[in-house]
């Protein structure tokens, strides 16, 4: 499909046939997941679903639309993410716009937002809520969605990732949630405003593992939302140092963290005189998140 002989004449390139040779030649390649990927892409060119793809197997593609797929196609086999190529990742039930500008929300940051949720039951529905490195605003969109009489501002250092999120913001329906630039706290610096949650996703990979890192993720996610940094916990350690200053009495600080980084980051807060650190486990039994409340010292 890749060359000349896809449009030779007599040829026809079926829907079943297009997808028959995609998944057997991202097999050959070790793509892990060859028949979604094939299926998702021809069903974005089509714009169809994927029981149509069933239903009109052998429907022919037209030229257009093999070049299109073609297209999208030799991306992905590149390495390029799925989620890129088509423009969208869902996360917490809702579609989320996202490029090369912004980390691609994973399934267990999922539970980063049902932490911060869970443990703030008590706070009165005018929370106020910040969102750091929000990277496409799924957090703090999810939360505002959630709970629409909250007051949610998501930061990012990123003005590009800020755009995107503000575009998610718009798309789905948040106004009750705020998009600013921002290197961690400072944009709030002097300005007398407090919080009852803080939630973040910091970059936490340490940057000498970042080449050893699958190439869809090193050569495409921007690396500013992935180095950590030496260790993975120079934001960790910002983050639990100022935290305390937005943070109301009895307010709730719940962030993601790599694998292996619980305990270090649970002991950071703890220094700081946070307390009730909690770890919880993401979908894959790995320890993810790391949460505390800020009880206001005598």
């Amino acid at each position: 499909m890749t060359t000349t002989r896809a449009e030779a004449p007599g040829e026809t390139w079926t829907i079943r046939r297009v997808l028959a040779w995609a998944v057997d030649d991202l097999k050959k390649r070790g793509f892990s997941s060859a028949r979604l990927d094939a299926e998702l892409l021809l069903c974005h060119v089509l714009r169809i679903d994927r029981i149509k793809l069933i239903v009109d197997a052998e429907r022919p593609l037209d030229k257009a639309e093999l070049g299109r797929y073609r297209e999208l196609y030799q991306r992905r086999r590149a390495g390029e993410p799925i989620a890129y190529l088509l423009g969208v990742r869902e996360f917490y039930g809702r579609p989320f716009r996202v490029d090369r500008r912004v980390l691609i929300p994973r399934p267990d940051t999922e539970t980063l937002v049902e932490v911060a949720l869970a443990r703030t039951k008590h706070l009165d529905l005018a929370a106020r809520v910040l969102d750091l490195c929000t990277g496409s605003g799924c957090v703090a969109i999810s939360l505002a969605r959630e709970r629409p009489t909250t007051c949610v501002v998501g930061l990012d250092l990123s003005p590009d990732a800020a755009t995107v999120a503000r575009e998610n913001v718009v798309r789905l329906g948040a106004t009750n949630c705020a998009i600013g630039v921002s290197d961690l706290f400072s944009a709030l610096e002097g300005r007398g405003v407090v919080f009852d949650l803080i939630t973040a996703n910091p970059p936490y990979i340490p940057e000498a593992e970042i080449d050893t890192l699958a190439v869809d993720i090193r050569a495409f996610e921007p690396h500013l939302a992935l180095s950590g940094g030496a260790d993975g916990l120079v934001l960790f350690r910002r983050i639990a140092a100022e935290a305390p200053r937005y943070l109301a009495p009895g307010g709730v600080i719940a962030v993601e963290v790599m694998s292996g980084q619980a305990h270090d980051v649970g002991e950071l807060f703890a220094a700081q005189g946070f307390t009730d650190i909690e770890t919880q486990k993401d979908l894959g039994g790995h320890d993810r998140i790391v949460s505390g409340v800020w009880r206001e010292r005598p």
